[in-house]
């Protein structure tokens, strides 16, 4: 499949998986009609695949949001990006914004921007909302971000338009609803905390607790008796070897940031899990 190189994420997301692409595109199947992703987040497997039909999900309304505003209105998109100011009071002025009344009357394309432009600019450009669903990340003192990257910003267009790719927000088996035989899925779920200093589920309100994780679980399940063919990544934690004991095991190395303890940032095991 010939890909385009400047199709890839334009925001950093928590436990995005581009640097394990070669290890996800080494286990895919080789044929698959409709392509999942439920768990969308930073888009790297969309974007890695670039298949010409997906289905995909995210519980985060705001990313959504993004990649539609991008795919629908890429150039009002950039001539809005280019408005952003890289100063402290700038900031937090727009990052005020999800705290005001009418919040979600503000156009799709200026809730893109400044998604896009806090996630350039906060500190560690880490996508980061409170228990309330507010931005809170702190402002990250860069030079000169890239807020406008025009080239990434068409590319990422183009593919939208060209491919049959639909966009859903909600609870990640709502989108698995009309699946059917022969479609294929990647799960790339909030990972399971390998310690309590490394937990991080901040992305989006509420969390994902092994509740879910079982739940998730039991949906791979349900998947598999149907004849539906996923493939999951998360933590190389003895609960997760438990819970997909079922199912094939491969174990990856990923470099990962997100630990609040620094010694204890670095290269980390990763399982793949795959039922075919």
């Amino acid at each position: 499949m010939n890909r385009n190189k400047l199709v890839m994420p334009i925001l950093k997301w928590v436990g995005g998986k581009r640097q394990l692409l070669p290890e996800i595109r080494k286990e895919l199947p080789n044929k698959y009609a409709t392509y999942y992703e439920p768990f969308l987040g930073g888009v790297a497997g969309l974007f890695g695949t670039q298949p010409k039909a997906a289905v995909v999900n995210d519980f985060n309304s705001e990313l959504i949001n993004v990649y539609e505003v991008v795919r629908d209105s890429h150039e009002e998109l950039i001539r809005d990006l280019k408005k952003h100011k890289n100063t402290s009071e700038y900031f937090y002025k727009i990052r005020e914004l999800d705290r005001k009344k009418g919040f979600k009357e503000i156009s799709k394309v200026k809730r893109a921007s400044r998604v896009i432009y806090l996630n350039k600019t906060c500190y560690n450009g880490l996508y980061r909302v409170n228990n309330a669903g507010e931005f809170n990340a702190p402002f990250g003192r860069y030079k000169n971000p890239n807020i406008v990257n025009e080239s990434v910003v068409k590319a990422v267009s183009k593919y939208l338009k060209s491919a049959n790719i639909k966009f859903l927000y909600g609870d990640f088996e709502k989108s698995l609803k009309n699946i059917k035989k022969g479609a294929f899925v990647y799960f790339d779920p909030p990972y399971d905390p390998v310690s309590k200093s490394s937990n991080f589920t901040g992305y989006v309100e509420g969390g994902f607790g092994r509740e879910e994780q079982i739940r998730l679980r039991d949906k791979c399940k349900d998947l598999n008796k149907r004849g539906v063919n996923f493939l999951l990544s998360n933590s190389d934690t003895k609960f997760i070897r438990e819970l997909y004991s079922d199912f094939k095991i491969i174990q990856v190395k990923a470099t990962r940031n997100i630990n609040s303890k620094g010694g204890k940032r670095g290269r980390v095991s990763e399982v793949l899990i795959k039922n075919y």
